[in-house]
């Protein structure tokens, strides 16, 4: 169930309401008087107008317009200051010229996206938003985008993605010499505090007064947790348990935040630790065994990541059986399950459609990335034991049920490959802006005053 990259690009582009997707390099001002600001704030023309030309192909003022709409509520929805009207509506005519350069080379060397492509691009755009296309449609609709004008968005998206993929992606590279630096000087660093940790704890209360029976009792219980930890079982479920703490129920995890985010107590106690190591220290709160998941220094990437063990009754929809009859089939089983009456495995075994029934729907410890968004959304979302409601995706109509989850140190060879990557990113940043830069400079763009 791996998403093609270039597809999780376009969908959380064209849902975020993103036309182009591409981060333009810092906007060069059009000639003055050349931009109208968006429709909320001043009337609308009659007629439309062309605001520039690149390379021959016109960009109109309603395009800026619609443009400049989206950059509005996609700085709203992500709670970022929303500069004044007269700088976004540049940026987004910047956008709009980059875009349709890189647009036009695309098609002029030769990348073509055909209709099967779009269709799936199309489908896999209602199924991430756990809908149909019938309603993905009336959605489209309500928002006065017709369905040839959103097939379009999707095509000049795949064709933006490719042509980047084929010009800048596969040419950035990362050596082994390079990982080797970046982690020797990393190394220099960390003789600091680090800046983040994940810690968890097992919580046994103990009121300040208790006498020397009572903490000698409670230290032996914490003693016990750390044994049984040590030999191999999971802190998490221990938490779960036994922990007296309100976080039992998430395995007693704190997440991953700065140091200062803790108590001055728990940093101290873990400032030597190993990561995976254990300590058992008082607090006015009562006793805590405390077991380092994850230390994180500045720069470095995660050293830990964190696995779910899930399980999912997958049916396939076909002409005999539609997505809202594979629906209400589910949601019977789910209610069965959660009665008490069937277990989820058996279930899985007999129902599901996937190659995992005859592991009772198991589908092994994965990492985060592993599965499709819509699964791995509602996955995550899922804390041990619960069942979810019946979910789509490009596969089918699934039941999703977490058994456990895991955080597990990275293995040297899987640490090197993050830090392959984090070094990548920024390569990629570096190569993305130099080469939309240069495709800029050659495009012959003439802006346009608006008729008088």
């Amino acid at each position: 169930m791996m998403t093609p990259r270039f597809l999780r690009l376009l969908v959380g582009s064209l849902m975020a309401g993103a036309v182009g997707g591409a981060q333009a390099q810092a906007p060069r001002a059009p000639a003055s008087g050349s931009l109208v600001p968006p429709a909320a704030t001043v009337p609308q023309r009659s007629a439309d107008y062309i605001v520039a030309i690149v390379n021959s192909e016109p960009i109109t003022n309603h395009q800026v317009r619609q443009e400049t709409q989206r950059l509005v509520r996609q700085l709203a929805q992500s709670q970022q200051p929303v500069p004044d009207t007269a700088a976004i509506a540049t940026r987004a005519l910047e956008r709009l010229i980059n875009e349709r350069a890189q647009l036009q080379l695309a098609r002029e060397t030769g990348i073509r996206v055909d209709e099967s492509a779009v269709d799936d691009a199309e489908l896999n755009v209602a199924r991430q938003n756990q809908i149909d296309l019938p309603e993905l449609y009336k959605r489209l609709a309500a928002d006065s985008v017709d369905r040839a004008q959103f097939r379009k968005q999707l095509r000049d998206q795949l064709l933006l993605v490719r042509v980047r993929e084929r010009d800048v992606n596969q040419k950035v590279r990362v050596s082994e010499l390079e990982i080797d630096q970046y982690l020797r000087d990393q190394q220099k660093l960390q003789g600091s505090a680090p800046a983040e940790l994940n810690i968890s704890h097992v919580l046994f209360a103990l009121p300040e007064d208790a006498n020397a029976t009572q903490v000698a009792a409670t230290q032996a219980r914490a003693q016990r947790v750390v044994e049984r930890a040590r030999v191999g079982e999971d802190f998490s479920a221990l938490a779960r348990e036994l922990s007296d703490a309100s976080d039992a129920r998430s395995g007693g995890q704190f997440g991953l935040r700065p140091a200062d985010r803790y108590p001055t107590l728990f940093v101290e106690a873990s400032r030597d630790m190993a990561v995976g190591g254990l300590s058992v220290v008082r607090s006015g709160a009562g006793i805590h065994v405390l077991k380092l998941v994850e230390k994180r220094f500045s720069g470095m990437p995660a050293t830990t990541v964190e696995q779910t063990l899930a399980s999912h009754i997958l049916l396939r929809t076909a002409p005999s059986l539609t997505e809202a009859q594979a629906r209400e089939r589910l949601n019977g089983l789910r209610t069965r399950i959660l009665a008490g009456q069937a277990e989820f495995a058996a279930l899985a075994r007999e129902q599901s459609q996937d190659g995992s029934a005859s592991q009772g729907g198991e589908l092994g410890w994965a990492a985060p990335g592993q599965f499709v968004p819509e699964f791995e959304e509602v996955m995550n979302a899922l804390a041990p034991g619960e069942v979810s409601e019946p979910l789509t995706s490009r596969f089918g109509v699934h039941l999703i049920t977490v058994k456990q989850r895991r955080t597990v140190p990275l293995a040297p060879r899987e640490q090197r490959e993050a830090v392959r990557g984090l070094l990548r990113e920024k390569k990629l940043d570096d190569a993305f802006s130099n080469w939309a830069q240069e495709l800029r400079a050659r495009a012959y763009v003439e802006m346009r005053d608006p008729p008088g």
